[in-house]
């Protein structure tokens, strides 16, 4: 099989530096550092194949935007092996540089106070592109992401749904055959989200572009990806299938209600004391999720006691969604 990314026994180690306390500690610490070794990713192996979209995931903290650093080039590893596009990321900048695309939610790599398409005119040169070449490639870009009244805009003057679509626009410019995302649709509303899902999904079918995808959007992982690497404290605690991990986590329901009334989830937990039932409430939309075993009994009464109780306004029932099996593998600490 031909790999775009190779990772074998990947560290990345940081020092963490403590103060002493005191007028005392604070001088002898001008002197000498107390620190200890932290490490961030945690020896970890995985490989990607080209054309494959693979959701990177894991909670703040788990060592996502450290490997994307290491594999991009931008940090060096303490130890281990990386291979991507063929090359080292760290070793082979300049010629790497021009087989991957970056989208970083939280950075820009457009200049905030030109005209987008100024932007993208430079990156074209940086990238070595030519003319033919762009033109070909970019007026689909342009016309899928919608992004043609504002290419004369600043990037300053951009919303940030408008930023991210842009900036997505940029990233293609050279058209890689590697795509590192990272929290691309960070704060974007439902419409740009679908936007961007599209459109990944037609250059990864018409280009057989590889994805890496990391976000705390897990819709954007069932949307997008047939396979997920899941990280916790440095260490992949899964890499497989996303079918597999629904199948293996996701026997259970959830049952949506909202009420007529004033409703608590003290009130809720009195009701259905006794029964294996887990309740969250959902403030904003006023909807009450009782999280239940897939055994058709225990829905019954939980509906019946419910129903009983409390004016009904609307009821629902879903498979667990992919967030809650989630929170479940983390709550019990390995897959």
């Amino acid at each position: 099989m031909d790999f775009a990314i190779e990772v074998n026994n990947l560290r990345k180690e940081f020092k963490a530096y403590s103060s002493r306390t005191g007028l005392k500690g604070a001088f002898r610490d001008l002197l000498t550092r107390n620190y200890k070794i932290v490490p961030a990713v945690n020896d970890i192996s995985f490989s990607i194949a080209k054309g494959e979209m693979v959701g990177y995931i894991g909670e703040n903290g788990a060592g996502k935007s450290t490997t994307i650093k290491m594999l991009t080039g931008i940090l060096m590893p303490t130890s281990g092996k990386i291979v991507v596009n063929g090359m080292n990321p760290h070793k082979e900048r300049e010629k790497f540089v021009s087989t991957i695309g970056v989208v970083f939610g939280q950075r820009s790599q457009l200049w905030w106070d030109i005209a987008v398409q100024e932007s993208f005119r430079l990156l074209k040169k940086v990238y070595k592109v030519s003319d033919a070449q762009y033109n070909e490639h970019m007026d689909h870009v342009i016309k899928t992401l919608d992004i043609e009244p504002l290419l004369d805009k600043p990037v300053r003057k951009l919303s940030l749904g408008q930023r991210m679509r842009c900036e997505l626009a940029a990233a293609l410019i050279h058209n890689p055959p590697l795509l590192f995302l990272d929290e691309p649709t960070i704060g974007l509303d439902v419409l740009v989200k679908l936007k961007i899902r599209e459109f990944l999904k037609e250059i990864n079918e018409k280009y057989k572009t590889t994805i890496l995808l990391t976000t705390h959007d897990l819709s954007d992982i069932e949307a997008l990806c047939e396979r997920v690497v899941m990280l916790d404290e440095g260490r992949i605690i899964y890499d497989g299938a996303l079918a597999h991990l629904k199948d293996q986590w996701a026997d259970g329901k959830a049952l949506q209600f909202q009420f007529l009334e004033h409703v608590d989830l003290r009130h809720l937990n009195l009701i259905t004391s006794g029964m294996a039932i887990k309740w969250e409430m959902d403030e904003k939309e006023s909807i009450f999720t009782a999280f239940v075993d897939n055994n058709d009994e225990l829905i019954s009464q939980v509906i019946a006691k419910v129903v009983a109780a409390i004016k009904i306004k609307d009821i629902k029932m879903n498979d667990i969604s992919i967030e809650e099996i989630v929170r479940n593998i983390y709550e019990k600490g390995s897959v």
